[in-house]
């Protein structure tokens, strides 16, 4: 609680942070290249399952980087799901080439089972290329996002990307210390990025990690972030990306990691209550989890017979000091994406303006998540 009021979803920082950040100030290595970093990258990889991790300046330089690595250009399509925070089409945006939106399964990831028909109803073989008939475009790759922390099933993920021989970066950015169906999240495609964003479960006040487990493909990436120089004589030989970490964030990042265990308990035992908590409610529902979900947000779903609207849910919450919000709306709803390729929306366009996301700080205390509970039932009619 803070003044009162029960945040949303804040970092629990604390002496360990401090330590760290002094170590950095006593050592002047604050910049991008330091200890820290060498540490942070370590961890990360070895909590998602890659083989190594590169430490970027965010998440979704992470992902503009990681296209690029992948080999995306220019006019290509890539497969995104509409229903994602924006910086996941802004990203392939960054890369030159258009995201080509999808719709949302049950679970809230993307409907691998519409990208197939959509596959083979409007793409052909050329020579290597995957190619939209319509456009002319290549189908570059394909983008997942790990919704809340939920997956795809990997084994159908994998079989849609080899069947049409797409390359996979997962947008991974709030699913650390969780896994995709008991398989790690560096499994899942050939690149997934994390996002250490101050809201995530765990932080380093910003910064991303790409992980993987193709040495060569991390070697690429890392050449790349750091503005692909190939000498001290700052010889470059391409275009580069200055996109590195700091040492600062980096510090952060290491102790935010020794707690991550901890933090992924209580992000699902914060979903396990509410979901409890509001299960006699008509019209109420709680928010989807795939096995190894991380529960990164917690919240409630209204359907067609919960006696308000999300917006009023909210606005009431925040009323009684209790913050509360809608979620994401859906890409190709938002002005830049007007004119993307895209499929059929039912479930997302139907859904996201229903979603109220609740406090789910890690240090959200039994009482204070009592109080949420509490006036959440009020609100809705059933104290």
């Amino acid at each position: 609680m803070i003044n009162g009021r029960i945040p949303l979803a804040v970092p629990v920082v604390g002496a360990a942070e401090a330590a760290n950040l002094q170590a950095c100030i006593d050592t002047t290595f604050v910049s991008s290249v330091g200890p820290f970093v060498t540490e942070f990258e370590r961890k990360v990889a070895e909590a998602t399952g890659g083989i190594e991790a590169v430490a970027t300046s965010a998440g979704t330089t992470g992902l503009h980087a990681a296209l690029v690595a992948l080999g995306v250009e220019r006019d290509d399509l890539v497969i995104c799901p509409s229903f994602t925070f924006i910086a996941s089409a802004n990203a392939i945006s960054h890369a030159g080439a258009t995201p080509w939106l999808f719709d949302i399964d049950e679970s809230w990831v993307i409907d691998l089972d519409q990208v197939e028909a959509a596959l083979d109803r409007e793409t052909e073989r050329r020579g290597d290329d995957r190619i939209h008939t319509v456009t002319g475009r290549r189908v570059a790759a394909m983008l997942p996002v790990l919704t809340l922390g939920n997956a795809p099933h990997p084994d159908r993920l994998r079989a849609l990307a080899e069947r049409f021989d797409l390359p996979v970066l997962v947008d991974a950015a709030a699913a650390l210390g969780g896994d995709a169906w008991g398989e790690p999240i560096a499994a899942l495609g050939e690149l997934a990025v994390i996002s250490f964003n101050g809201n995530k479960i765990a932080t380093a006040g910003g910064g991303g990690a790409v992980v993987g487990r193709d040495a060569a493909l991390l070697k690429s990436l890392r050449h790349l972030t750091t503005t692909a120089r190939v000498s001290a004589d700052y010889s470059h030989d391409r275009v580069g990306f200055n996109y590195r970490m700091t040492n600062l964030q980096a510090a952060v990042g290491c102790a935010q990691m020794d707690r991550l265990p901890d933090f992924v308990a209580a992000k699902r035992r914060i979903a396990a209550r509410y979901a409890e908590a509001f299960a006699d409610l008509a019209g109420v529902s709680a928010f989807p989890q795939t096995p190894g979900s991380n529960c990164w947000f917690s919240g409630v779903v209204l359907d067609a017979g919960a006696p308000m609207a999300a917006s009023e849910l909210a606005a009431r919450l925040n009323g009684d000091g209790i913050e509360a919000r809608t979620f994401w709306k859906p890409v190709h709803l938002q002005a830049p994406y007007a004119d993307a390729p895209r499929v059929t929306m039912d479930r997302c366009e139907d859904l996201w303006s229903r979603i109220v996301t609740l406090p789910c700080s890690t240090n959200l205390s039994d009482s204070d998540q009592g109080r949420v509970i509490a006036a959440t039932r009020s609100a809705l009619g059933s104290a």
